[in-house]
């Protein structure tokens, strides 16, 4: 991909703060930033949609509040995509290209157990039982945000050389299981075909909330940045028989036993893991029904994590090999099935370059930094697939906490402060305007 230049933004100084002259730089002048009206208004969404969470494909009601404000704004809206996902299109008053801002909506099954006067009461029906429902990854500020970048661009508009899509995606979470949903499921359905703007995206950015850094600082990472994450199955296959003479049967769970040894030299001994780390963990064991009786089989669940896609082929078949022939050697069968997760997160190398001069304006250079790699995952990686992309933390742990001690993300005491929506916002707004 051809190197992308660092584009001039040029706006009067009541608007920019500084004027653009020709070959001055986006880092050289002050970011577009949010005054304190809009902040307050994003802060009132916050804390709405965080008192009213809903889970993965049921976001019904954060749908029409999107909806409503995008229209409010004179943008063309598709709603409904991929269930509850809801798309607006801002167009710019002079031709340009199209880039993308996303923004997940989604909450958990988690119950909330933070003290703030907005926290969610909400309970609904997870996997057959009753549970809590809570914005425990910070999704809540994700759409808040975008609104708000969505409100200052629509003020902008005059001065846009093209077209911003801002994308309300649902079930970043996961679906629930039966269904499709979430990034992979909005492209499907057309998202950066035909769906609303004439031409597809040249760019997407995102933003995900992090408890491990400071109110307002911005980590980021060129590359690989977040891990694929696969689910696997495996099934062994023995002969029941009673547990004082297991010669006559087949014992699926001594086999097990040893696929699940033998796996683990899968990331230790057979992979690369100077090009890329991996990560293969066993998380549920079940067999058995009575402590006298060797079963039938035994079903292995687990997880594998990793930073490159050819190796994640690669170890997929290597699980396959090591636990069919593990179970042959034993006399019993071994049947894997690997259910593909997310990809790798990948950010593009000179999409992040470009876009380093205004994250540093906009955050503070002293509060950019690189990061290391994240085992966690997420589908906006589908997005960075299609376009070159760029995904970055943002910090939302007041400074003067121990961040090694604060909860996480997913925890039932999550909790992101609310100063940190301000640069947010920010960012959204002034990558736009420095790609277009």
């Amino acid at each position: 991909m051809k190197k992308l230049a660092i584009s001039l933004l040029l706006a009067s100084s009541a608007t920019l703060g500084a004027f653009a002259f020709p070959g001055q730089a986006m880092a050289q002048q002050s970011p577009v930033t949010v005054g304190n009206d809009l902040e307050q208004q994003v802060i009132e969404w916050r804390r709405h949609i965080h008192a009213n969470p809903e889970l993965s494909n049921r976001e019904f009601e954060t749908a029409k509040m999107v909806e409503k404000h995008l229209r409010s704004l004179g943008m063309e809206v598709a709603t409904g995509v991929a269930h509850t996902g809801v798309v607006g299109l801002l167009k710019g008053s002079k031709p340009g290209p199209t880039i993308a801002l996303r923004a997940d909506m989604d909450a958990l099954p988690v119950t909330e157990k933070t003290d703030v006067p907005f926290k969610s009461t909400v309970t609904s029906e997870y996997r057959g039982k009753e549970v809590g429902v809570m914005h425990a990854c910070g999704h809540d500020t994700h759409v808040a945000m975008l609104m708000g970048a969505a409100t200052k661009l629509a003020e902008m508009k005059d001065q846009l050389e093209g077209n911003v899509m801002f994308i309300f995606q649902p079930a970043e979470e996961g679906a629930p299981e039966g269904e499709e949903g979430g990034a992979e499921l909005m492209l499907k359905e057309g998202l950066f075909g035909d769906l609303i703007a004439e031409n597809k995206p040249e760019k997407v950015f995102g933003i995900h909330v992090w408890a491990g850094f400071p109110t307002g600082h911005v980590g980021y990472r060129k590359g690989p940045l977040m891990a694929s994450s696969d689910k696997f199955e495996i099934t062994v296959k023995g002969k029941q028989t009673h547990g004082s003479t297991p010669w006559g049967g087949v014992d699926p769970i001594v086999t097990s036993a040893q696929i699940i040894n033998n796996a683990q030299t899968i990331i230790s001994r057979q992979t690369n893991i100077t090009k890329a780390p991996a990560v293969l963990s066993f998380g549920i064991v079940e067999g058995g029904v009575r402590n006298n009786i060797i079963p039938d089989d035994v079903t292995l669940i687990g997880t594998i994590r990793n930073f490159d896609m050819d190796i994640r082929s690669d170890i997929h078949a290597k699980l396959k090999h090591t636990a069919e022939k593990t179970a042959e050697a034993n006399g019993a069968e071994a049947h894997v099935h690997v259910d593909l997760g997310y990809p790798v997160t990948s950010n593009d190398d000179d999409l992040v370059e470009q876009m380093l001069p205004v994250t540093k304006a906009v955050a503070g250079a002293d509060k950019v930094k690189e990061v290391p790699l994240v085992t966690g995952a997420e589908d906006f990686s589908y997005y960075a697939l299609e376009v070159p992309g760029m995904f970055v933390f943002l910090g939302v742990t007041p400074p003067e906490r121990d961040m090694s001690k604060e909860p996480s993300n997913h925890s039932p005491y999550f909790y992101a402060d609310e100063d940190a929506l301000k640069t947010g916002t920010e960012l959204y707004v002034n990558w736009a305007l420095e790609s277009l």
